[in-house]
């Protein structure tokens, strides 16, 4: 297994204006306690498909570096405030704090549905974070980053934030008129002007372009490139409002110091990732910074530009990397409420199982591109690969007609045993099978992990019909036979072995029964154990398993 080095730079201390001093002491490399995070979701709907996207791909990657034997800590959760929030819960006609709860708990479920085993599961509206947002405020001011002014400029209510000239497009609406929208969302705004409380967002253009000159800040490349692109041509980062009247976005958490200013959502939603790590407390040092955050392209500005600039102004730390990806399409459509084709993971789930949902969108998505979400593709991937490909192989080496002893034989024995080109191959591609998985995994290219493997499984069903177990079973008086039989066998359970140790990110509890059902230790299902065991003496001699036990992934019909 390859080997992950841990460097920091240096700090290097830097006078800014007035009494601010910047320190870059930035983690560079993998450390051994792992902070990962989702976004945490907005209740103004339920869940659907890319949320459980973004929740199951940081899962992935929390399990896989537990693998490699990291203390990891995942953090999900809710954003509950804004006028969003408040809209909805108005149209639902119940309490504003009913409906969060409710939404909120749907996102929960989701979670626990779906495998996503998060150590803490945060909430906005809770006290805790409160708290920690009137300390990081305060941090902020006393540093001198807050002053109070006026502010004004073009506000979308819809995205809750003030644009610059870049972020606005020209539209003509239906009756004729020409008016101003957000590029990104294409929701109308108007022209505001108001006193707030501001943040010197201009004074950290250079901290922001020394924290983004990693290539492995932003991934993939192109979100990277995006980003650098708006810090770099935007010469004056304007000073970024971080307050409204409370008046105007009345379910918020008001400023320390004047309750009738609220503090931005914006600012207020990003506490989170320390709320929930203990902060103020020094208790969540153990975990910063954060060593992965995962977010939506549409969120890629306020993490990107917002949420480092806040850090470094409160003298900490920023992410060591930001893994943005795309959004998800229906049958090649945007997926929204006024088309009728948002995807419900709950749904979803009753056609696909669990298991099979969230293997597929954790094998389809790429995070550099928009994912195309579509029953058919659905049916057809779970069930050629999860169905055939995996499940008929376990089934086809345990049968009682190929393998009447319940038996997996020890790799060491039979490793030399067949002599056919195919069994060869078959043998050198497991034997590399976890490098090659895992530099996949270290690239968060979580459908080429899948490709790799299931290349392997499908060469070791080739390598079976060429051996034909079944005619040797019926021969197994003579000694070549059973020893070729034998062999057939091992090869292709220590194949699957190796095959569902790397699938068990994505795929943890179909992994675990079938880990269970060939009788692996728990102790012995880490990354370093998908090393091939052929040239080892790990594996005790013999090893049975109770077909009685056996947990496959069914095919699925849907009718």
């Amino acid at each position: 297994m390859k080997s992950l080095g841990i460097t920091r730079f240096l700090p290097i201390r830097l006078q800014v204006s007035g009494n601010r001093i910047l320190q870059r002491h930035y983690t560079n490399g993998v450390l051994k306690n792992l902070y990962i995070s989702t976004p945490i979701f907005y209740v103004n709907a339920a869940p659907h498909i890319g949320h459980l996207y973004s929740a199951a791909l940081a899962d992935c990657i929390a399990r896989y570096r537990s693998m490699l034997g990291h203390s990891t800590f995942l953090s999900t959760g809710t954003d509950e405030h804004g006028n969003k929030v408040e809209t909805a819960a108005n149209v639902a006609k119940i309490p504003v704090s009913d409906y969060c709860t409710q939404i909120s708990k749907q996102f929960k479920e989701m979670c626990d549905k779906f495998s996503v085993n998060y150590s803490a599961f945060i909430r906005t509206t809770e006290q805790c974070h409160f708290e920690a947002v009137h300390h990081f405020w305060n941090v902020l001011d006393t540093r001198g980053y807050i002053y109070l002014g006026k502010y004004s400029g073009w506000y979308c209510t819809s995205d809750e934030a003030f644009l610059t000239d870049i972020e606005l497009d020209e539209i003509t609406d239906a009756s004729g008129k020409t008016i101003k929208v957000s590029k990104e969302s294409g929701h109308p705004v108007e022209w505001t002007e108001e006193d707030n409380y501001k943040f010197r967002l201009s004074a950290l253009q250079d901290e922001l372009k020394y924290w983004i000159k990693r290539e492995t800040t932003i991934r993939p490349a192109k979100y990277h490139k995006i980003l650098s692109k708006w810090i770099e041509e935007d010469i004056d980062l304007h000073d970024l409002s971080v307050s409204r009247p409370t008046s105007r976005v009345p379910w918020s958490i008001p400023t320390p110091q004047n309750k009738n200013q609220s503090v931005y959502v914006w600012l207020e939603a990003l506490v989170n990732y320390l709320t929930v790590l203990g902060y103020p407390n020094d208790t969540y040092k153990q975990f910063w910074p954060p060593s992965l955050q995962i977010i939506g392209k549409d969120i890629l500005k306020f993490h990107g530009i917002y949420w480092p600039a806040f850090l470094i102004a409160a003298g900490l730390e920023p992410p060591q990397t930001l893994l943005c990806h795309g959004h998800w399409t229906v049958d090649d459509r945007k997926m929204s409420k006024s088309k009728g084709n948002v995807i419900s993971p709950f749904e979803a789930a009753t056609n696909f199982t669990e298991e099979g949902l969230r293997y597929f969108i954790l094998r389809e998505a790429v995070p550099y591109s928009d994912a195309n979400y579509s029953d058919n593709k659905i049916l057809r991937t779970i069930n050629a690969e999860l169905a055939d490909t995996l499940g008929n192989l376990i089934s086809r080496c345990t049968g009682k007609i190929i393998n009447p002893w319940g038996e997996v034989p020890n790799p060491i024995e039979f490793a030399d045993v067949l002599k056919s080109d195919i069994a060869i191959q078959t043998i050198k591609i497991t034997e590399c099978l976890g490098d090659n998985a895992q530099s996949h995994y270290e690239d968060y290219n979580l459908h080429n992990v899948v490709d790799v493997t299931m290349a392997a499984l499908r060469m070791v069903n080739q390598m079976i019909e060429h051996h034909k177990p079944w005619l040797l079973s019926k021969k197994i008086d003579n000694q070549d036979s059973l020893m070729e039989l034998k062999a057939v066998i091992s090869v292709a359970l220590e194949s699957v072995r190796i095959s569902t140790l790397i699938l068990y990110p994505i795929i943890p509890r179909l992994a675990n029964n079938i880990l269970d059902f060939l009788v692996i230790p728990n102790e012995k299902r880490t990354w370093y154990d998908t090393a091939s065991q052929y040239r080892k003496k790990s594996l005790p001699n013999e090893r049975n398993f109770d077909r009685n036990g056996m947990i496959l992934f069914k095919r699925i019909k849907v009718s």
